[in-house]
């Protein structure tokens, strides 16, 4: 075999669970992966310049209206080749794609893109799991589980602060009602967030639940991490002193206005976090670290420093990744293995890109 043992490896490797999403059609459940994540693991396994892709062929197989939009449906062949040492492996895919627009030009552009990618899928699909191969098999077998204790499912258990079951639910939405119900008794905020603690696992639950069966709302967990910030804000929000009044004149005096205090300069101070659009906005017109693309994400490292409720690292702490390394890094559970992987040490890079946009703007805060 032409490929390294390293590669071997990744081929046989099984396939992720968190990779694989679901669609109804016609009745039946079908899995896939996404044509983004192919083309992302090829170059993890592969390598950027190691292999390619063309289309052989397209066919537009059937044009139509549904007023007001127009209808397409192309099939495509894709051949993908791949360069391992001296020897090339060819693998051919053919796929099948419907667009729907409200111009003739767009309902034919995305009815093609989307053929040319089921075609690149089932192309790369023959090399191995990584690439969805394990999903022709009905037991799955090639599908790697999440690790650790089975997410809970439905119906929702509602624990309070002491993991005592406080009742149970087969909607999500009273499933959130409840928990928020449950967040505003709290009378502390060490009780609050032992309230969070103890559902957190079904929140995800209920989240991807929601997200397999095609009824994913963006905002249920949003809107629960939302509700617990505002607790936590009224659990420490110090009690407003009374105007003071000055007894002859009859004229009462505004409060002292409040002092902003640098709490990292305390004893015991909190972390302090720099916040700069200038910055993030030229480490976005950085190339990727990885593959070099541009435009980029100002990516936060996130072990830079300790995780604050809802915030980010310090934007010093920032560096350029594409929009497919940027998702990549953020599905890893160990990001500081991620960049030793490919060896190289993100603090160093964001440090100089730091120092060059102060070089640029020195009023920026440091």
């Amino acid at each position: 075999m032409a490929f390294t043992d390293t590669q071997a490896r990744q081929l046989k490797a099984k396939l992720n669970a968190q990779k694989v999403r679901t669609r109804k059609a016609n009745g039946t459940t079908l899995h896939y992966i996404e044509g983004w994540h192919a083309i992302a693991e090829a170059n993890r396994i592969f390598g950027f310049d190691a292999w390619d892709r063309r289309t052989v062929g397209t066919h537009c197989v059937w044009t139509g209206t549904d007023h007001p939009f127009y209808l397409a449906a192309y099939t495509a062949k894709v051949r993908i080749r791949v360069r391992a040492g001296d020897a090339t492996v060819t693998r051919d895919g053919s796929g099948s794609g419907e667009g729907r627009a409200l111009s003739p030009g767009q309902a034919h552009e995305l009815a093609l893109k989307s053929a040319e990618t089921d075609a690149t899928k089932r192309a790369l699909a023959t090399f191995g799991n990584p690439f969805g191969l394990a999903l022709y098999d009905p037991e799955q077998a090639g599908v790697r589980q999440p690790k650790g204790t089975a997410a809970p499912q439905e119906p929702w258990v509602l624990h309070t602060a002491e993991g005592v079951p406080a009742g149970t639910y087969n909607d999500a939405n009273a499933f959130a009602d409840a928990l928020r119900q449950e967040m505003e008794k709290a009378l502390t905020i060490e009780l609050l967030f032992a309230v969070w603690e103890q559902n957190i696992a079904t929140v995800r639950a209920i989240n991807y639940a929601l997200k397999q069966n095609g009824t994913k709302r963006d905002s249920f967990a949003k809107d629960l991490v939302a509700h617990l910030k505002s607790c936590a804000a009224a659990l420490v929000q110090p009690v407003a002193k009374p105007v003071n009044s000055n007894a002859r004149s009859g004229v009462q005096e505004p409060p002292n206005p409040r002092v902003k205090i640098d709490k990292s300069q305390l004893k015991f101070g909190e972390i302090k976090r720099l916040r700069s659009k200038a910055h993030l906005r030229h480490v976005a017109h950085q190339p990727c670290l990885i593959c070099g693309r541009v435009p980029s994400h100002a990516h936060h490292i996130r072990y830079a420093q300790k995780r604050g409720l809802g915030l980010k690292v310090s934007d010093e702490f920032a560096v350029p990744l594409c929009a497919i390394h940027h998702t990549e890094n953020h599905t890893m559970g160990d990001e500081r293995h991620w960049w030793e992987q490919r060896k190289i040490d993100p603090l160093a890079i964001a440090a100089v890109l730091w120092k060059e946009s102060h070089s640029e703007d020195p009023s920026m805060p440091t």
